[in-house]
């Protein structure tokens, strides 16, 4: 199977599997615990109907939206990722250069294998920091103070980690940072053998954000298992408030999933929320997020600008989600399995073929651009209110 090949998530799926070794393959694709909520976030957004309408002049498609302050060509964005020079070599050079090419919003994580500076000083394209609040005061501080000199436009605190979600896939792979392969797992990097020698020969792997400030002790550390011992489960509402106005922009909380704390966020001075449920990787049984759009937008639509993300892998899933109102949708495993398959070319065919999919959709739909779009679009077959 090649790159070529591929014409939808699956096809990344299924050529990363092959490409990666399967620790780094399940830390992509799992769950926490039974993986209850992953599955529910895809099963969510195919309960809903699109009703299109016709003869609507619609030749020519503007997909651009303007959240969080950036104008983007595309109403999607690629979700910050840790550790993506696992994934492959190039990592978030490669996640920078496509979104740039396609004119969207990226971002490195707290826990990114490649610097602020550096992908600020590469690519012009918006860029955000999903920042991961420590235990260690200081070391926020200073991660903030980084971000703000590096230029980043937006700052993206995840609020739903403050403690490791169960994935018992990493607990197995012994999946964790720094990256450092499980011998009982080398016969299968053996059988991989390109990755490893791409890893190998390769810039050497760092947590530019982290590497001043933590030390690991030299031994590996679940993810799971940094979230809880080195994130600080007392992050309250003041603290953010606190880093609102420290940012002094576009501030947003990913990982809200109640409408009452999306109000909150409004209250103290958010731009936005993401709502999300880390892609069922932190509490497993949570509801999907699509299916809290709505009511989420019907709280605080009009006071800041709401997006998603979670198991959003089609054109139509996110036509979908825009016309209940989101801003913007978030890809995470779908452009990560790209990544993984076939580095920067491979993001760069997953989001023109998610480009392909919304301008034919939106042309089906009789939408000539993202505001055309309502719920009257929508029908759910489960009769939910919306």
């Amino acid at each position: 199977m090649k790159l070529s090949d591929c014409y939808n998530h699956r096809d990344f799926r299924q050529l990363a599997q092959r490409r990666v070794p399967q620790a780094i393959f399940d830390y992509i694709d799992g769950g926490a615990d039974d993986e209850v909520s992953k599955r529910r976030n895809a099963a969510a957004i195919e309960e809903c109907d699109l009703v299109p309408r016709v003869l609507k002049g619609v030749k020519d498609i503007d997909l651009s939206v303007t959240v969080l302050g950036q104008k983007l060509d595309l109403p999607v964005y690629l979700s910050p990722t840790a550790l993506q020079r696992v994934f492959h070599h190039d990592g978030e050079m490669a996640t920078g250069a496509a979104a740039a090419k396609f004119g969207t919003l990226f971002g490195a994580s707290s826990i990114g294998t490649v610097s602020l500076h550096r992908l600020r000083k590469a690519f012009a394209t918006p860029q955000c920091y999903q920042f991961y609040f420590h235990r260690d005061r200081g070391l926020n501080a200073a991660m903030l103070q980084s971000a703000k000199a590096a230029g980043v436009e937006v700052l993206m605190l995840t609020v739903d980690s403050i403690t490791g979600g169960n994935r018992e896939r990493d607990k197995r792979s012994g999946f964790g940072i720094p990256f450092r392969p499980k011998a009982s797992a080398l016969p299968d990097f053996v059988r991989k053998p390109m990755w490893g020698i791409n890893f190998l020969t390769h810039e050497r792997l760092s947590l530019p954000q982290l590497d001043a400030h933590v030390d690991l002790g030299g031994t590996t550390m679940s993810i799971s298992r940094y979230f809880t011992e080195m994130l600080d489960p007392d992050m309250n509402w003041d603290d953010v408030a606190a880093m609102v106005r420290d940012w002094g922009g576009p501030f947003c909380l990913k990982g809200v999933m109640a409408p009452e704390d999306a109000l909150r966020a409004a209250d103290i001075g958010c731009s936005g929320i993401i709502l999300s449920n880390h892609s069922g990787r932190q509490l497993d049984g949570t509801r999907a997020p699509f299916d809290q759009l709505a009511e989420v937008v019907d709280a605080v639509g009009d006071r800041l600008d709401v997006m998603v993300d979670g198991g959003f892998t089609r054109g139509n899933h996110v036509i979908k989600a825009l016309s209940l109102g989101a801003k913007a949708v978030g890809l995470g495993s779908y452009y990560l399995f790209a990544l993984a398959a076939a580095g920067q070319p491979g993001v760069e065919r997953a989001l023109g073929l998610m480009r392909e999919e919304l301008v034919r959709g939106m042309k089906l739909m009789g939408a000539q651009r993202v505001s055309d779009l309502s719920r009257n679009n929508l029908r759910f077959r489960r009769g939910a209110d919306i």
